[in-house]
């Protein structure tokens, strides 16, 4: 078997994996929340009008102040939709499985003991953003 068959393999055994399968899943629910994506859809609408108002010459900053809290106000309530924090949950956790296999095949790209090579899971931080990947 060539390495290009082994990740086509790898990438099948991803798409079989739980967490592969409830980022799915959560989009599909987020996709089927009408009132999801018309929060989403108020969202793109007011980012585009902020866009509009900063690129003219004769900006009102107080327009785009005004803008930009409201804008603020839609993302905090998306953020509080049960879909939305399934989906971010999600796809937080096949972000880590998929970052977790990347770091590992790069390790052994770098000539790590293929047996060995892995992220050191006991230095989580909690802190994901400031991650590269783990779980």
């Amino acid at each position: 078997m060539d390495i290009i068959e082994l990740a086509r393999t790898l990438g099948k055994a991803i798409q079989e994996d739980q967490r592969f399968i409830n980022a799915q899943v959560a989009i599909q629910q987020s996709d089927a929340d009408e009132k999801l994506q018309g929060m989403i859809g108020e969202f793109n609408l007011k980012r585009m009008m902020i866009n509009n108002e900063a690129q003219k010459d004769d900006r009102s900053e107080d327009l785009l102040r005004q803008y930009n809290d409201e804008l603020r106000a839609i993302y905090a309530e998306i953020m509080q939709n049960p879909n939305m924090q399934a989906y971010n949950n999600a796809k937080n956790e096949l972000d880590a499985l998929v970052q977790r296999v990347t770091a590992i095949i790069g390790m052994c790209a770098e000539g790590q003991d293929p047996e060995t090579a892995d992220i050191d899971l006991s230095a989580c931080s909690g802190n994901c953003a400031s991650c590269g990947g783990c779980h």
